[in-house]
């Protein structure tokens, strides 16, 4: 039995490769704009404590969606007027969730950022549909402003199952390490002395998965191997300041609790308990 044909229509999309033409200079300007700290963690949610962007889309998708039902049940003027204000909310509520959503779109390739540009530009499309619906039923143009806000929510609908492809499909935002068994009993990892003081981090097979061991003054630091972000090993990233930054997307974790200091992360890496034994190291959770 073949996959759905929505679903392979989007993986078609995916490897659609003249995308990348168009993508690759917007996802440049984009990083460029976001590239301070501040703005890189308050758009990927590391305030928060997971992605910024799904939270915000519930905002906008729920403001136009209630405009259209405003339209369809509620009579007269009340629900005139009630749909223009649900409109012009989903308008300014979809300004953050673009940006939040262009901030976490940079740091995927391929596939997601090529379904992602489309995700985007149809956002984009639906969103224009919407502003000139609240133009025309100012002007007195109902009919044409309801259809033009029900042609938008059909648009949307389209970018939103390519949203969740993006998520539920190909991982985009998802905290990679979020199946990593907890470890509840002591696992034997590796030698003490294979991990030196200021030396580079090592990586250790705990069991389903690896850790990631390495001493600063003394102290010993356990955490998970993968990025939290997008499942990338650790290992070649810079340590300093007593925190560890992936090699792949910058994203800062600080080796005492995992807790991210800089985006896109938006996840604490996973940290373990340590202790030695016979020259042994091991950990837990």
């Amino acid at each position: 039995m073949s996959p759905p044909l929505p679903y392979r229509l989007v993986n078609q999309l995916g490897r659609t490769l003249f995308l990348d033409k168009v993508a690759d200079p917007i996802a440049d300007l984009v990083r460029k704009l976001t590239d301070h700290q501040l703005v890189k963690n308050a758009l990927s949610g590391t305030w928060l404590g997971h992605r910024l962007h799904p939270l915000l889309t519930d905002v906008a998708i729920g403001s136009y969606l209630g405009a259209a039902l405003a339209d369809l049940v509620v009579p007269g003027q009340a629900g005139q007027l009630a749909a223009k204000r649900l409109l012009a909310a989903g308008l300014v509520a979809t300004v953050p969730t673009a940006a939040a959503g262009l901030s976490d779109w940079t740091d995927v390739y391929g596939d997601a950022r090529r379904i992602g540009l489309v995700h985007a530009a149809g956002n984009v499309a639906a969103s224009g549909m919407f502003l000139a619906s609240l133009v025309q039923r100012s002007r007195g143009r109902l009919a044409c402003g309801r259809a033009l806000s029900w042609a938008g929510l059909g648009v949307m609908t389209g970018a939103g199952y390519l949203g969740g492809h993006l998520s539920y499909v190909l991982g985009v935002g998802v905290d990679h390490t979020g199946f990593q068994p907890r470890l509840e009993d002591w696992v034997d990892v590796v030698a003490g002395a294979d991990v030196s003081d200021d030396g580079d981090p090592v990586v250790a097979s705990a069991g389903d998965f690896e850790v990631l061991l390495l001493r600063r003054g003394g102290r010993l630091h356990a955490l998970a191997r993968r990025c939290s972000h997008a499942g990338w090993g650790m290992e070649g990233g810079e340590v300093a300041d007593g925190c560890i930054t992936c090699p792949y997307h910058a994203s800062t974790f600080a080796l005492h609790d995992g807790q991210v200091r800089r985006g896109p992360a938006a996840t604490a890496q996973p940290v373990y308990r340590t202790r030695e034994v016979d020259g042994r190291i091991e950990v837990r959770s």
